[in-house]
């Protein structure tokens, strides 16, 4: 999707309504210099805006998605392409999340390491020691929490057993054995416990 063409977009659909950004943003319970950003293409309206958005501007979500008017003739095609190229961009927004949580976990780890030594080998009193510890492992286990986040709401795990693709509980991703991001789980479908693989496509 082009953000600068989908901006200008919303820009002309919304002077062709007569409506000011802070007029849009008013009926859309947001700021304007919300609208102020969608329409610089700095970001896009979030997808549970598109509807309301859709409707003030008069125009439907693939025209939105396409930065444009659609004919109906090349409406399908036009939809279709839209929808992958959204597939596309959480594709790669999925891994670049990924890409943190594997940053978040050696930050975490590595600070841990730098505070334990730092108390082990400096002379302080002893209160400052335990103190400073215990600020290491809470920063320990707070990118431990959120990299488990990261891992469980990113892409899917396959099930080995039958194939499912699904997205689990935090709770299962927390207590399941791992290697990598290969987790041991009991599928919700079928119920057999197998190492299913971290996968980013749904199909």
């Amino acid at each position: 999707m082009d953000q600068i063409k989908i901006g200008k977009f919303i820009s002309e659909r919304r002077k062709s309504v007569g409506l000011t950004q802070a007029q849009l943003a008013e009926r859309l319970n947001i700021t304007d210099r919300a609208i102020s950003k969608w329409e610089n293409g700095r970001t896009m309206p979030d997808s549970s805006l598109m509807i309301e958005l859709c409707e003030i501007l008069g125009i439907s979500v693939n025209d939105l998605l396409y930065g444009e008017i659609v004919s109906s003739q090349c409406y399908n095609n036009e939809l279709e392409n839209a929808l992958i190229e959204a597939v596309k961009e959480k594709q790669s927004a999925d891994k670049r999340l990924l890409s943190l949580e594997v940053f978040i976990g050696i930050t975490g780890t590595i600070t841990l390491f730098v505070v334990v030594l730092l108390a082990s080998l400096a002379s302080m009193e002893n209160w400052l020691r335990i103190a400073i510890i215990v600020f290491g492992f809470i920063i320990f286990l707070a990118s431990c929490f959120y990299a488990l986040r990261i891992n469980q709401i990113v892409g899917y795990y396959e099930c080995k057993k039958c194939g499912h693709k699904y997205v689990p509980t935090y709770k299962a991703v927390n207590l399941a054995p791992h290697m990598g991001r290969t987790r041991y789980m009991k599928c919700p479908k079928c119920g057999e416990k197998s190492w299913q693989k971290k996968t980013l496509n749904k199909e």
